[in-house]
């Protein structure tokens, strides 16, 4: 009864004075934010945060995290109509969003995702607001091969269980991996595969991989289609919202994505990429149409983002209880924080509980914003799609160079993002899936320091990626979605090759 007394202060706090104000303007800034491609909810609170400096330590951490929220909301937006995501924790969204769209159907996947992100960030602050603390004690117990296996799971899922040959997926994941390894080794501090070149010293940029590989790719693929003539604009068909079928499909994706983005969410390093990736896969395992999925299934869309908008509650309970920031977006309200004066850890809602008490009720208060905010711009947004085909590709080469340049200044993101732009059209044409190779690219960095950690730890045994029963339990399913995706390909064509040769064995026999 406490935390729920702790609680109702909280959202009495967001009603006071300006604080709802502050609400409404980031996720209303958030949202547009996160349809923007390359400005996903780190970049977005960057670049805000001067704004905030004027505010008490309670506004300014309120719209921050609004913007943080509404960001979450709004990238999916761009997913599904221009497959352009705006971050990596996006990409997923988009594998059925955008088809489902192409169909005419881009309203039921934006009101799909409206409805999910509501309830995965509800599950999300729930969990915050009840089971910051135990959840805080067990996420301690990931060490480096803690994190190397759960990332390892991460890739092989994602080349195993998307669309396309697993052969394809697993070099997708390969090509990433390699792209990752650019730029200054932490170890050494020598330079890797730079060629000489002091723009690739901090690496190739993800955010410029992302708007190549589909936001580029995109238009060059449209302007294919238009100059082959097999361009046409898309009709909207039925509702722009759910039908009966559609909510009745949805309704355990809901939950849980939200469930699994929740606990993802709550692992420092892991962040909202890894939670879409595994409520896709836990979609994909648990329907009875997989076939659907990459065509257009909409618990591709709701699965996912639920999980995407969950994982924002799970990431605020290592840093407040703990001060440890697990993504970009949260080391920056790390950052914020400690600008106002406060330093987050376990004593933070003994010491602040009238701050951090008002964040999570401001949290529920823009969680029912986003959701006012979005669902009746739904027939606008969809009108996106009636555009012609030659305005709408400049408009998204127009945003994708932007947001390539925006990241820091200079033409060299930009020509990153045109030379993947190209390798993306390449990859398209030859049917190798995108998605494994962009998470590559996210986990690449994180997944090699776990690696060298834990090994170094071990004095370089292998046993030492093997310290705990959570370590050994992720790669035994990365194990085990290897051999089930080249032995049940494998089974089939054999059952399909035996079956000729039963069906005259029984007419013979008759």
């Amino acid at each position: 009864m406490e935390t729920v007394d702790f609680l109702a202060s909280g959202i009495a706090t967001a009603f006071t004075g300006w604080n709802f104000a502050y609400v409404v303007i980031g996720a209303f800034v958030g949202t547009w934010i996160g349809m923007l491609p390359g400005l996903g909810p780190s970049t977005g609170i960057a670049l805000l945060l001067p704004l905030t400096y004027g505010l008490d330590p309670t506004g300014g951490m309120i719209m921050l995290c609004g913007i943080y929220f509404g960001s979450m909301y709004g990238g999916s937006i761009s997913s599904i109509l221009l497959n352009t995501p705006g971050d990596v924790s996006s990409v997923i969204t988009m594998l059925d969003g955008n088809p489902m769209a192409r169909r005419g159907r881009g309203g039921a996947a934006l009101f799909c995702s409206a409805v999910a992100s509501f309830i995965g960030g509800t599950v999300g602050l729930i969990g915050l607001t009840f089971l910051a603390e135990p959840i805080a004690r067990f996420a301690l117990r990931f060490g480096p091969a803690e994190y190397f296996a759960l990332m390892t799971f991460a890739l092989i899922a994602t080349a195993t269980l998307l669309q396309g040959a697993v052969v394809k997926g697993l070099i997708a994941t390969v090509i990433g991996l390699m792209v990752a390894t650019v730029g200054i080794d932490l170890q050494s501090g020598s330079p890797r595969f730079t060629m000489g070149s002091p723009d690739l010293f901090d690496g190739i940029s993800l955010i410029a991989v992302i708007i190549g590989l589909f936001g580029i790719s995109e238009v060059f693929s449209n302007i294919q289609e238009i100059m082959a003539r097999r361009w046409g604009k898309v009709q909207t068909t039925g509702r722009l919202w759910m039908d009966a079928t559609e909510w009745w499909r949805c309704r355990f994706a809901f939950f849980r994505g939200s469930v699994i983005g929740f606990i993802v969410g709550v692992v420092p390093g892991a962040g909202g990429a890894v939670a879409t990736l595994l409520s896709y896969a836990a979609e994909k395992r648990s329907s009875r149409h997989p076939e659907e999925f990459g065509k257009g299934a909409i618990e591709g869309v709701a699965g996912p983002e639920a999980a995407n908008n969950a994982s924002v509650g799970g990431a605020l309970i290592p840093l407040f209880t703990l001060g440890l920031p697990g993504s970009s977006a949260t080391a920056i309200l790390l950052g914020a924080l400690m600008i106002f004066g406060i330093q987050p850890g376990p004593r933070l809602f003994v010491e602040n509980p009238g701050l951090v008490w008002g964040i999570i009720g401001s949290l529920y208060v823009a969680n029912v914003v986003l959701v006012i905010l979005n669902i009746p711009f739904i027939g606008i947004f969809v009108r996106m799609l009636m555009v012609p085909g030659a305005p709408l590709n400049a408009i998204i080469l127009l945003l994708a160079m932007t947001g390539a340049y925006s990241l820091n200044n200079n033409l060299f993101d930009v020509q990153v993002a045109l030379i993947f732009g190209g390798i993306g059209f390449l990859l398209r044409k030859a049917h190798v899936p995108l998605a494994p190779l962009v998470l590559a690219v996210a986990l690449g960095g994180n997944l090699e320091q776990s690696l060298r950690q834990a090994l170094s730890l071990s004095d370089g045994s292998p046993l030492g990626l093997l310290p705990s029963a959570i370590a050994g339990v992720f790669l035994g399913l990365s194990a085990i979605l290897v051999l089930m995706a080249t032995l049940l390909p494998a089974l089939r064509s054999m059952r399909q090759r035996s079956a000729p040769a039963l069906e005259r064995g029984r007419a013979n026999n008759l």
